[in-house]
C-alpha cells in the first residue's frame, strides 16, 4: 500500500512574495546608505528562521540578527551568509563559537570581551564587537557613564576591537514619542564621548524608528516587525503610497471538523460561559489553546466562513473551539476556516487578533507560527 503523508487540519501559510516585497520597501524607504539588519530572532517571529533568511538573502539582505548564539549557529549550518548579531550575549565558554562561524557578538559585560579576547589570540585572529548601550530603554546594557571606561577595557584587549555601538528605543512605535529624540541624542553624545576616532557602525532604529524617525537610520536599522507585514503602531498603513504598504506575510487556516445545530439554552463548552439565546449552528473546529489560539478569544475572536465572519462562542480547549456559522449558508465538514488572513474579500488580521487578546501582533504571529505546520509558498498574491 502507498504510504501517504499525514498532515494537520491546522496549517499556518508564509508568503515568501510578501517578505520580499516588505524587504524592498523597508531597504528603499532607508536609501542606499543604510544597510538593514533583518531580526530573525524568535524562529523570525514565527515564520521560520532558516527559510526567512533564505529567502532575504536573495533578496540581497546580508545582515541578520538573532537573540542567542544557537540561533546563529543553526543560520550558519543552514549555509545562510553574511553578518550575523548575536543580540542577547553568550555564556563565556562558548566564545570560540563566534571565531568558528564567524559571528558577530553584541557586548555588554567584561567577562563577554575577555573570552572573546581569549578566543581569538588561541584562532590568531581579530574579532569585531558591538556595544550595547541602554539609553533609556531599561533592558540590557550599559550605562552611559560606564561606556569610555569599557570602550579603554576592549582597547586594551588583543585580538578584538571595537567595530559598532547599538541602543533600542522603547516608544518608536508611537509616532509623536518625546522619548525618541531624547533617547537618540543620548545615544549620539555617548558615541562621542568614546573619542573622535570611533569610525563603527551605530544603529539604534528598530521597526518603529526605521519607518517613523527617519533621523535615527544612522549607518544600520534593524527591522523586525514590519518584515513581517505589520505596523509598529498597529496601523493599517493607510496613509502610505499602496505600492509602498507592507503586506502581511502569514495566514493561518484550519478545516470543519463537525457542524452541529443546537436549541436555544444550549450551553458551549467548559463553564458554559456562553448559552445560546435561539436556534444555533456550530462549527466546531481542531483548533485551541495548544496550537496558540490562546483563551484570551475565548468569546471574543472572528474567524472567516465563505468569506465571512463568523464569532467564536464559549471557551477555547486544548484542540477545539467553536464559531457560530449560524447566518452563513452552507457550511459542511471539511471547509476552509481562516483565522488569520484574507478569505474572499474579508480579511482578520494579526492586530485584529492582538486587540482581542489584549497584545501586539508580535505575539499573536510567534504563537500562531511557533504552534503549527508551516509551509512556505510563492505564488501570486
Amino acid at each position: 500500500m502507498e504510504q501517504r503523508l499525514v498532515v494537520s487540519r491546522n496549517e499556518v501559510r508564509i508568503d515568501c512574495r510578501a517578505l520580499r516585497h516588505n524587504f524592498r520597501c523597508i531597504t528603499e524607504g532607508v536609501g542606499p546608505g543604510v544597510a538593514v539588519m533583518a531580526m530573525v530572532k524568535g524562529d523570525a517571529y514565527g515564520h521560520g528562521m532558516v527559510e526567512t533568511a533564505a529567502v532575504l538573502a536573495d533578496c540581497g539582505c546580508r545582515t541578520f540578527g538573532v537573540a542567542e548564539l544557537v540561533e546563529a549557529v543553526a543560520l550558519r549550518g543552514a549555509g545562510i551568509g553574511g553578518d550575523i548579531f548575536v543580540i542577547l550575549g553568550f555564556v563565556p565558554e562558548e566564545a570560540e563559537q563566534f571565531l568558528l562561524h564567524d559571528l558577530t557578538p553584541v557586548v555588554f559585560l567584561d567577562q563577554d570581551i575577555r573570552a572573546l579576547s581569549q578566543a581569538a589570540v588561541r584562532h590568531g585572529r581579530e574579532i569585531g564587537v558591538h556595544l550595547k548601550l541602554d539609553c533609556g530603554m531599561g533592558r540590557l546594557g550599559l550605562l552611559p557613564a560606564e561606556v569610555p571606561a569599557f570602550k579603554q577595557r576592549i582597547d586594551a584587549l588583543p585580538g578584538i576591537f571595537l567595530a559598532g555601538v547599538m541602543a533600542h528605543l522603547p516608544e518608536a512605535d508611537q509616532r509623536q514619542a518625546a522619548s525618541t529624540p531624547q533617547i537618540f541624542s543620548c545615544f549620539q553624545e555617548t558615541i562621542a564621548r568614546i573619542g573622535a576616532g570611533f569610525t563603527g557602525i551605530r544603529h539604534i532604529a528598530n521597526s518603529g524608528a526605521t519607518m517613523y524617525f527617519q533621523d535615527t537610520h544612522c549607518e544600520m536599522v534593524r527591522a523586525g516587525i514590519s518584515l513581517y507585514g505589520c505596523y509598529p503602531d498597529g496601523s493599517d498603513g493607510a496613509d502610505i503610497a499602496a505600492g509602498s504598504r507592507l503586506q502581511p506575510v502569514m495566514s493561518f487556516a484550519t478545516r470543519v471538523a463537525q457542524v452541529r445545530d443546537l436549541p436555544a439554552g444550549s450551553g458551549i463548552s467548559y463553564g458554559h460561559t456562553y448559552i445560546t439565546t435561539r436556534p444555533t449552528r456550530i462549527a466546531v473546529l481542531p483548533i485551541g489553546y495548544e496550537d496558540g489560539y490562546l483563551r484570551d478569544l475565548s468569546n471574543k475572536g472572528e474567524v472567516l466562513v465563505h468569506g465571512r465572519r463568523a464569532p467564536i462562542r464559549g471557551r477555547i480547549c486544548m484542540n477545539l473551539c467553536m464559531a457560530d456559522v449560524t447566518g452563513i449558508p452552507g457550511v459542511t465538514v471539511g471547509d476552509e476556516v481562516v483565522l488569520l488572513g484574507r478569505q474572499g474579500e474579508a480579511e482578520i488580521t494579526a492586530d485584529e487578533i492582538a486587540g482581542w487578546m489584549g497584545t501586539i501582533s508580535y505575539e499573536v504571529l510567534c504563537l500562531f507560527g511557533n504552534n503549527n505546520s508551516r509551509i512556505h509558498i510563492d505564488g501570486e498574491r
